[in-house]
């Protein structure tokens, strides 16, 4: 599959859930209100989002969501790595992390994140930087979070002995990107495509810069772009909008503006003049090519045409490139992307195959389809309105996320205004086929591309870039389209769920909960399950189920692989088909008046697949070249390693944990005529789950499935597949990975244990106080915040509802040298904690912090849908997470300290280590030299 570079994008701290509870009304002032507070005034309202702007030039947007019961606040501050200075790169990355050491009022700000629940991260890019808390809905969490961003803009510490801990995990997280071939290969390429503008530099920096950068320079870059004037704020859900600009007015109204003028980078990127080359030769299991082209600002009037032409060239399966390369067996996957940005930026397309497979080929189609093929054979109108479906689709659907739209406007506002996503937008509705053939031809040129190859030209063929528009222009006066419709007030608690929640079961025998409700935008949510087969018919039969499952949406008796997707982009709906050989799952994304059609769809999806030769190839070398990938990853290795430990289940048993190697021979043995065969064998409705969260009409939708489903009958008994205990021995295992910088350890506990277990909320709770919360957990703080060695770690429990099997498991990231250290670390956090406990204040903040982020998952449709079906199967109601969180409500740090210690037997710790050790392993690990096998 098209390998997916992200280490140019947004740099984030790691992923971290958090809870939220209470609501309060979700009206923000009309447009022509009078009553602001004082300091503040009213600038604009467009389609729903109005913004403020304060005295010190804080710009402020709101976006009142009543559909919700989660509150959003997102600042973002215009300095990303753009701004950063020689040997300073990495420097707002670095900034970012010390954010979440303190201020004045808040020293502990991730102990606070937690104790609120709050969903919390913070991202740098190119152009800007951000923060970001999803929190239940309440006023006491929305005043917090608002008081808290506004102390740590002027008053945080940075401090030289935060540096000291965190450079370690920022080096940490350089290193792991390290290990990623592909990453470095389009770092290198922007680097070389970008002879003096920063976007040449990766965000995260150089090594040395990131080790020796002084703090009196982290000091005055962030007392010179943190601060009002430099940022905007944004608080999307719901919430009492007259209350919160007074908060709002008292907070950040209370910061002076600064009398410093800001610096404004003024270097501009001269046109290119000849085709550039990078070759990068490192340890890796694919292989790459990509070709880089100069574009505009993001903001230019052209961009919405480069954007439909990188989407119709590297879209699957229409798009050229994949009928040019995948189609004739020259790659595995390719893809195409833009960087819409401040300043000119970059469009690319990549191509990946699997190694061995001739690469000029692949360079040669590449640069033909791009460059001469759209000459040769100009851009067609059927093309470019299934590009503008597919990119529009994204948009409306974002639009319905008052969440997702508080997020994404940091990048429009970076490239100049937050109104651009709308102009934006309506730019993508008018473009044309002679708008992509223009762009085409103007800036996908061989002059203007960096690849793996330099060709001299006796004549000077300069791309000119755009200067960067004039963005007050653009957005002055804009107003936009109607305001999306909202939803209803929705108490996301167990009781009202349950209150709010219809079953029921279909004449053919799927079960189905059913939630209508008001969304914003009329959006709905569908997951759906279908089981079939038994432990002794599945024998065997793991790779041929995950054939069978992926080539479901890859053609049927009356559409072709392309004709879904385009169909899809029509209706508005994001469908995902997955599954192995005891299950197919779907998942639906669409709005209320398209359900219908999209459930026909899926339907004929999963009834009336073709199993098309030519899509099993490619989809066999797509799988293929993922497993390989995964030959000298240190995390799927340890990962497979451990889990291979932990369910030793028989090699013929589908539920066995196979070796990358184990892996790719079973695809390779995969035939057609097998994937037919199992279809055929198995595939039917007769025992299915599901559950639909959205606006929807209920009783129609039950017959709707009965009607297309119905008379689908399995034509196989089946049997729930259940999960085993293995009281297994201890483990201690090295695996060697050479040239990837960044190791990984990876430990777990089996236990007989289900989610009804009396002890479960104690588990749960004692593994949040252990490895969960936001970097504030005993493991996330001594490994991180206190020796800065790992930048990520913690851990995770989990149970099965029906069967007496759970897993308690331990996670870290580090640099290779310092594996001892980790090691002895993560052993005296788990001793500890067994034998001294918690205190009484780590467990209420630990409580808080766990019972707020349920309610937080609860409020998101997406995750309330699938836990709803996931109960619909175990027979399981929403009264059960109510009387889970009661039990952990009243839990002790006594009766926490007690249940990890009746189960968490440390003599029966299985460790996996996996990196680049040298050749050494520790002391009293048993090393594995050949990973996989």
């Amino acid at each position: 599959m098209f390998l997916v570079w992200t280490l140019l994008m947004q740099i984030v701290l790691p992923a971290a859930a958090a809870p939220s509870a209470g609501a309060a009304p979700a009206t923000a002032p009309a447009a022509g209100a009078t009553s602001l507070p004082k300091g503040v005034r009213l600038v604009t309202t467009v389609e729903g989002l109005t913004e403020y702007r304060l005295d010190n030039g804080l710009r402020v947007l709101l976006f009142p969501d009543d559909s919700v019961s989660n509150v959003t606040v997102n600042i973002t501050y215009l300095v990303g790595s753009r701004h950063e200075s020689y040997g300073e790169t990495g420097m707002a990355h670095l900034l970012e992390h010390l954010l979440f050491k303190g201020s004045r009022k808040h020293p502990n700000v991730t102990q606070e994140l937690s104790e609120h629940g709050a969903q919390s991260n913070g991202t740098t890019w190119l152009d800007r930087t951000n923060y970001y808390e999803t929190l239940e809905a309440s006023p006491a969490n929305l005043t917090w979070a608002l008081e808290m961003e506004a102390d740590r803009m002027v008053t945080s510490f940075i401090s030289k002995k935060d540096l000291d801990k965190e450079m370690t995990v920022v080096r940490n997280e350089f290193e792991r990107g390290e290990n990623e071939p592909g990453a470095i290969m389009v770092e290198r390429a922007m680097e070389t495509a970008f002879l003096w503008h920063n976007y040449g530099n990766p965000t995260i920096g150089a090594r040395s810069d990131i080790e020796n950068v002084p703090i009196e320079h982290l000091q005055d870059f962030y007392r010179t772009y943190y601060q009002p004037d430099n940022a905007m704020l944004v608080v999307a859900g719901r919430f009492d909008g007259p209350v919160v600009l007074q908060t709002i007015a008292r907070t950040f109204g209370a910061i002076p503006r600064p009398a410093r003028v800001l610096p404004t980078p003024y270097t501009q990127e001269p046109p290119q003049d000849g085709e550039r080359e990078i070759v990068l030769r490192r340890v890796g299991d694919s292989q790459d090519v990509a070709t880089f082209y100069h574009v505009p600002a993001g903001s230019h009037p052209d961009f919405a045409a480069i954007d439909v032409f990188v989407q119709l060239m590297g879209d699957a399966p229409g798009g050229r490139l994949y009928k040019a390369m995948v189609d004739t067996h020259k790659a595995t996957g390719v893809g195409g992307s833009t960087y819409q940005l401040h300043d000119p930026g970059i469009a690319y397309f990549a191509s990946e195959m699997r190694v061995g497979t001739p690469m000029e080929p692949a360079r040669a189609a590449l640069v033909d389809t791009v460059e001469e093929g759209v000459r040769k054979s100009p851009i067609t109108a059927e093309e470019v309105e299934r590009a503008k479906n597919a990119i529009l689709k994204q948009i409306e659907l974002s639009l319905n996320s008052s969440e997702r739209i508080g997020k994404e406007l940091s990048e429009w506002q970076a490239m100049g205004d937050w109104r651009l996503f709308f102009v934006y937008r309506d730019a993508l509705r008018k473009v044309t086929a002679a708008d992509c053939q223009r762009v085409a031809e103007k800036y996908f040129r061989p002059t203007n591309r960096t690849t793996a190859m330099f060709v001299p030209s006796a004549k000077i063929d300069r791309v000119v870039i755009p200067e960067t528009p004039d963005v007050r222009a653009l957005v002055e006066g804009y107003k936009g389209d109607a305001t999306v419709a909202g939803g209803e007030r929705f108490d996301a608690s167990p009781q009202n769920i349950e209150k709010r929640l219809t079953r029921v079961k279909t004449p053919g025998g799927i079960s189905l909960a059913l939630l209508p409700k008001k969304t914003r935008g009329g959006g709905v949510r569908v997951s759906l399950t279908l089981r079939f087969g038994d432990v002794a018919s599945l024998r065997g039969k793991p790779a041929v189920g995950a054939f069978t499952a992926a080539l479901l949406e890859r053609g049927t008796a009356h559409h072709t692989r392309q004709q879904i997707k385009d169909e899809l982009d029509r209706l508005k709906a994001r469908v995902s088909i997955e599954g192995g050989a005891s299950s197919v799952h779907v998942q639906i994304e669409t709005l209320r008046d398209n359900l219908p059609a999209v459930m026909h769809l899926v339907a004929e999806m999963l009834r009336e697949p073709v199993f098309l030769a030519n899509e099993f190839e490619q989809l066999k070398q797509e799988l293929i070249t993922e497993a390989e990938q995964g030959r000298s990853d240190p995390q799927v290795l340890a990962s497979t390693a451990l889990s291979r430990h932990l369910y030793p289940y028989p090699v013929d048993d589908v539920r066995y944990v196979d070796t990358t190697e184990e892996e790719i021979a079973a695809y390779q043995k995969v035939t057609l005529d097998d994937v037919r065969a199992f279809y055929k064998a198995f595939y039917g409705a007769s025992n299915g789950t599901g559950a639909v969260v959205g606006e929807f009409d209920a009783t129609a939708f039950s017959k709707l499935v009965n009607d297309l489903m119905g008379g689908w009958k399995s034509p196989s008994q089946y049997a729930r597949i259940p999960s085993e205990f293995f009281n297994v021995p201890p483990l201690d295992r090295v695996l060697q990975t050479p040239d990837k910088e960044n190791a990984i350890y990876l430990a777990g506990i089996e236990m007989p244990m289900t989610s009804n277990d009396p002890d479960y909320p104690a588990m749960m709770l004692g593994n949040y106080l252990l490895g969960g919360g936001f970097l504030n957990s005993r493991l996330a703080t001594r490994l991180r915040q206190q020796m800065g060695v790992s930048y990520g770690a913690g851990s995770s429990f989990s149970a099965d509802s029906l069967d007496k099997s759970a897993t308690f498991k331990v996670y870290a990231i580090y640099a290779p040298q310092n594996e001892e250290k980790v090691r002895k670390a993560v052993r005296e956090v788990l001793e500890t904690a067994l034998a001294g406990g918690f205190t009484e204040k780590e467990v209420e903040a630990a409580r808080s912090g766990l019972l707020q982020n349920r309610q937080v998952e609860r409020a998101k449709d997406g995750s309330l849908v699938g836990r709803l079906a996931t109960y619909e199967y175990i027979g399981r109601t929403m009264l059960w997470d109510e009387r889970f969180e009661q039990a952990v409500r009243t839990l002790t740090p006594a009766q926490v300290q007690d249940a990890l210690r009746r189960h968490l037997d440390l003599k029966k710790l299985g460790v996996v280590t996996a990196g680049d050790f040298k050749g050494k392993a520790p002391k009293g690990a048993s090393p594995q030299a050949t990973p996989g096998k």
